[in-house]
């Protein structure tokens, strides 16, 4: 029988193997795209976002409360992690689904880990915090890490972004926390 350490090292290399095949696989699969603005680099929760060339256009919108919150701004289609002393830990942009919440103050209501979305893609992170004719209204992100454009004729209250953004917002938006919607 030969000794443990050849059997670690077959294991080993056949573990490296086989994850160097599944990156190469993945490196030609589907890669995001999306019809509007892609989603800029993010920081890691807790940290500032980087810097971009317009400060403006990220800073967290005037009018949108006070206190630890979720900002999501329908016209930049952006999101906003605010915590309790009103600085910003974490921003980037969204594809919003085909029904949009009205401007107003919600609160986070329920989250689910994973299930398929409307439009039939597999999402994660799913955050509920507004209805709106019917359709339920959350932040998501497709688990292959798509952004499709919104289905013609289907109403969708899918709020989508990075899976790295989240990853953030699940973690940031437990139940009960803060969600306002600016135009």
């Amino acid at each position: 029988m030969p000794a443990p350490k050849v059997w670690v090292t077959g294991l080993t290399v056949g573990a490296i193997a086989a994850v160097t095949v599944l990156a190469v696989q993945a490196d030609k699969g589907p890669h995001p795209t999306a019809t509007a603005a892609r989603p800029s680099a993010s920081a890691s929760p807790g940290a500032s976002p980087a810097p971009s060339k317009s400060a403006k256009s990220t800073a967290v919108p005037d009018g949108s409360g006070t206190g630890r919150r979720i900002v999501y701004s329908l016209g930049q289609k952006r999101v906003w992690l605010v915590d309790a002393s009103d600085a910003s830990r974490r921003t980037f942009t969204v594809w919003p689904g085909t029904v949009s919440p009205d401007p107003g103050t919600y609160a986070v209501s329920s989250r689910t880990m994973a299930t398929t979305g409307s439009d039939g893609v597999q999402i994660e992170n799913i955050i509920y915090f507004a209805a709106k004719s019917g359709v339920s209204i959350a932040f998501s992100n497709a688990v292959d890490g798509s952004s499709p454009p919104p289905a013609e004729g289907k109403q969708t209250g899918g709020v989508r972004m990075r899976a790295a953004d989240g990853d953030a917002l699940w973690t940031f938006g437990e139940t009960g926390t803060t969600v306002v919607v600016v135009k």
